[in-house]
């Protein structure tokens, strides 16, 4: 005889494979193929990014025609460079505006027999337009990187740069880096000026390099546009492979921390788009399906056979999302092998698709047609793209671009160690809020709710006075809520990470105060507009503190951010240190949030318990009680 867990895998697989066949019957084949074409040129563009280097050639060919002889040493130039193009040499061409720069040599008096002979003078000429001046800072340009790609072939490369520049990002308020750190706002640089080790001291403050002739600059000036310059690039100049390896990594991962100081470059964050663009697309189509088939289910009524069925709601919910969380899955291990990931990868989207289908399935249980379900779903999609892509970018500058599980592909692409904590940090609030999420759409998963064509408002406080059954229920969910007040703080922190301390702070503790103060009343306020519990002051006082403990409780899981070192940031310490999370945590700073968070409840609740509006005053003044506690104990403990 079957087990009760096995009969409920059983009937969450028959249900999963009855989503499956109705999925799939009502597209048509003309649908299904637009899909297919639609994903192919999503992949197509991507595997082309791929392969030529992720931007390496511009796009921009051929805009500054170039008056050059055929037997030049810049034409080597100006074939490496799309930009340019060469045209033969011309000077009334130059006037009538066929060509935008004429280059050229002039040739040096002939020195005295015996002695060497100077070399010819560069000279170029630009035409009288704003194109030509335009075509000399290009052309200039040009000549620089060439010869920079020349000097990084040089067998002595103490010779070919004689001064190195090693950058490293320090955090921003830490002091660990010794006596490198002058700045905690600004990065750190080492100079040095022997690359090889040979330690032969002929560095050359003076640029002559080794003594054999070569001048470290290479030529770079390219001329000015009106006097010229004498240096050329190599005549016979090795071929230069623009294919190497380590050119692709740096288009990928971008910047360049260490060399000349001409090479120096910030990071660049073109990874975190690529693979913003990779995982995220697919995930689009996948809960644009999920989100038609739950709404078609209420539109057409055909949910009341399930209903009636014996089956539980937690299984008809898995049962019908099952599918699309194993397309999802699918979909983004074959992306992680594609970009040369591994489990680590799947991993860490796997959470994100998570939370667009449970917000998908949420926003379908409310919304009322198919119009207000693609508001729903544009709506998710832009907030939680940007919730997992702009923290990405930072990836090589703060740890607060590990609030984003992206983060996590991005560093681990790039051979850095990913550790438990940061995996934990990063995915937690991602499993917890899907969790929430489906738990929140399932309790509205019944005839009353699904059939009816209430206002998204008010399906949203159906769906918390579903999950209340008593005065403890009010603090369960209160600590459900958790995830989300720690989301919308990390995402507050990245938001005001760029504003002036000044600034930043007072807003961080102004939003952190309300976004709690939200979490710890909403359902109080849900349950009493369904009359659950009566509307006696002592019954608010009561829920209050409930409230207010149950938040309290959960708030000590937010020690989990000091894995990652985000209270070092003054943002993180103002954002988790007040809440009672300390490295010298006493008594009275124990019971300092815990009365705050139950008289801040209890005032909220007060307010709830009359009507919407007595609501709005009561939040707001819980608000201002929380911001002050808060703005006491920074400005006290920080």
């Amino acid at each position: 005889m079957l087990s009760t867990a096995a009969r409920r895998l059983r009937r969450i697989r028959r249900i999963a494979r009855w989503e499956i066949a109705q999925s799939t019957a009502s597209y048509n084949r003309r649908t299904l193929l637009i899909a297919i074409v639609l994903v192919g040129v999503v992949g197509g563009v991507a595997a082309a990014a791929l392969s030529l280097g992720v931007a390496s050639p511009s796009p921009n060919t051929d805009i500054y025609r170039i008056g050059i002889d055929d037997d030049s040493p810049y034409n080597q130039v100006i074939e490496d460079t799309p930009a340019l193009v060469a045209r033969p040499p011309d000077a009334s061409a130059l006037d009538r505006g066929e060509i935008d720069l004429l280059v050229g040599f002039v040739q040096q008096p002939q020195a005295p027999a015996g002695e060497p002979q100077p070399p010819p003078t560069l000279l170029v000429e630009r035409a009288p337009s704003d194109k030509g001046n335009a075509a000399l800072t290009a052309f200039r340009s040009a000549v620089q990187s060439y010869n920079d790609r020349l000097m990084t072939q040089e067998p002595n490369a103490t010779a070919a740069y004689p001064v190195v520049v090693e950058l490293r990002y320090t955090p921003q308020a830490g002091d660990g880096a010794g006596s490198l750190v002058g700045n905690d706002d600004e990065p750190v640089a080492e100079l040095g000026n022997d690359t090889d080790g040979t330690g032969d001291g002929d560095s050359g403050d003076d640029g002559s390099g080794d003594g054999d002739g070569s001048d470290s600059d290479g030529g770079s000036d390219g001329g000015d546009g009106d006097d010229g310059g004498s240096d050329t690039p190599e005549q016979s100049a090795p071929d230069i492979d623009s294919d190497d390896g380590s050119l692709l990594d740096r288009a990928l991962f971008g910047g360049s921390t260490s060399g000349s100081p001409a090479e120096i470059s910030p990071p660049f964050p073109f990874a975190s788009l690529l693979l913003a663009f990779l995982f995220l697309v697919p995930m689009n189509f996948i809960i644009q399906a999920y989100g038609s088939s739950i709404l078609n289910e209420r539109i057409s009524r055909r949910g009341e056979l399930l209903l009636v069925a014996p089956v539980e709601r937690l299984d008809i919910v898995a049962g019908k999302t099952l599918p699309y969380i194993a397309v999802a899955v699918a979909v983004t291990a074959g992306i992680a092998v594609a970009i040369g990931g591994s489990l680590l990868s799947v991993l860490a989207v796997v959470p994100i698709a998570l939370t667009f289908l449970a917000a998908t399935f949420l926003g379908a249980m409310f919304a009322r047609s198919f119009k207000e379900l693609t508001f729903v779903t544009v709506t998710i999609t832009t907030f939680l793209t940007t919730y997992v892509f702009v923290p990405s970018i930072f990836t090589n500058v703060t740890p607060i671009a590990l609030i984003s599980p992206l983060t996590l592909v991005v560093m681990e692409l790039q051979g850095e160690a990913v550790g438990l904590g940061s995996y934990v940090f990063s995915t937690a609030p991602f499993y917890l809020s899907s969790g929430v999420l489906f738990m929140l759409g399932t309790g509205v998963y019944r005839e009353e709710d699904m059939f009816t064509q209430k206002r998204v408002p008010l399906k949203f406080l159906d769906a918390l006075d579903a999950r209340l059954s008593g005065v403890a229920s009010v603090g369960v969910l209160t600590a459900l809520f958790l995830p989300f007040v720690f989301v919308a703080e990390l995402l507050a922190i990245a938001v005001l990470f760029i504003a002036p301390i000044e600034l930043s702070i007072p807003l961080i503790l102004v939003v952190i105060a309300a976004v709690e103060e939200v979490a710890k009343s909403i359902h109080v306020f849900a349950g009493f507009e369904s009359d659950r519990f009566d509307r006696s002051a002592t019954t608010a006082l009561l829920l209050g503190a409930v409230s207010g403990v149950g938040f309290f409780i959960a708030e000590k899981f937010t020690v989990i951010a000091q894995v990652v070192g985000l209270p070092d940031l003054a943002l993180g310490e103002a954002a988790l240190q007040p809440a009672g999370v300390t490295p010298s945590t006493t008594l009275l700073l124990l019971a300092g949030p815990l009365v705050l968070h139950t008289v801040t409840a209890g005032i909220s609740a007060l307010g709830a318990r009359r009507d919407f509006r007595w609501y709005l005053v009561a939040l707001t003044a819980a608000t201002v009680v929380h911001a002050a506690y808060n703005f006491g104990v920074v400005t006290l403990y920080g």
